[in-house]
């Protein structure tokens, strides 16, 4: 089936927290919210406390009296102002975003984390102005950094492409990157250069990867993706499964057209990464091919597309 649309939302863009946006300029408002105010920490790799089902909150004021400049303000819930600020000591029970995407993971906990994580990633690597290298420090409650001279930079988010290429029948294209395991497999994206369209990135980064000419460029959703502080744009592509493949950049190591039926099965068998002791960790030679788990975007694509398909 050659035209497919996404079947769900994808996890991450299902967000259903209140940023307050209006809040962020008003000093007197946040710091009056301070006081009852709840604070995530979030560890390395942005690792978060995770019991009993739920994100552990703590009271703000265990940080400090006031609205700190370490923390960035996430929104409101209930009239109670939410804050998230790094803490590479953090210990406990502790969860990624990527394993906890294999629970159920309700709207406003994946809005919290997308945006937390996307935040604070971004503030690691923005201490000095771009054009001059002056010092820079935290504003409008996380949500800008200045100098000195009142110079100001905005949160960045990269955008990148992602595509299903496909034969418009039963094959789609899969590849792994040379630092996977062997039977880790996904679509090919690749980050929006200067001066470039969506639709001409997706056909650059096809040709760049793989060496296929793709034509009917299709898009199909996106999902804030923070690793470090992306987002990602999805598209469908068709290609000739007879064109023969190359890998010119280097960041492929291999790629193959899987059949719906082997995309369906592995479908069932879960997502990567995955816990040891569940059939599915890639040394236990069980699964031929895993896709990408839940936090992706990916895998909303594939079924999606294998979703679009008649059953075998």
């Amino acid at each position: 089936m050659a035209l497919f649309e996404l079947n769900q939302i994808p996890l991450l863009s299902r967000s259903a927290l209140d940023r307050a946006d209006h809040l962020r300029g008003d000093a007197h408002a946040l710091k009056e919210g301070w006081a009852s105010a709840r604070l995530l920490r979030v560890g390395r790799r942005g690792a978060v406390r995770y019991e009993s089902g739920e994100l552990v909150w703590e009271s703000a004021l265990e940080l400090s009296d006031e609205p700190s400049p370490d923390a960035v303000f996430l929104g409101v819930r209930d009239e109670v102002h939410l804050w998230a600020v790094r803490d590479r000591e953090l210990t406990g029970e502790l969860r990624d975003l990527r394993q906890l995407a294999d629970e159920p993971l309700d709207d406003f906990t994946a809005g919290v984390l997308s945006t937390a994580l996307a935040l604070i990633n971004w503030h690691a690597g923005a201490a000095f102005h771009g054009a001059d290298g002056s010092p820079m420090v935290s504003a409008k409650a996380g949500w800008s950094r200045v100098t000195e001279d009142g110079r100001e930079d905005f949160p960045r988010t990269d955008p990148a492409v992602i595509c299903l290429i496909h034969d418009g029948g039963d094959r789609v294209l899969l590849a792994r990157q040379s630092s996977w395991p062997p039977t880790m497999f996904s679509l090919l994206a690749g980050f929006v250069e200067a001066g470039e369209s969506l639709e001409r990135c997706v056909e650059r980064e096809m040709r760049e990867e793989v060496g296929l000419d793709v034509r009917e460029i299709r898009y199909l959703g996106s999902q804030p993706w923070p690793f470090p502080r992306s987002l990602m744009l999805g598209f469908s592509a068709l290609a000739d499964p007879t064109q023969p493949l190359e890998f010119s950049d280097g960041e492929i190591a291999e790629a193959h057209w899987f059949t719906r039926a082997e995309v369906r099965a592995a479908l069932a068998a879960g997502g990567w990464p995955a816990r040891p002791g569940t059939g599915l960790d890639t040394d236990s030679g069980e699964a031929k091919l895993l896709l990408p788990g839940a936090v992706s975007i990916a895998r909303t694509i594939v079924e999606s597309w294998v979703a679009a398909s008649p059953a075998d």
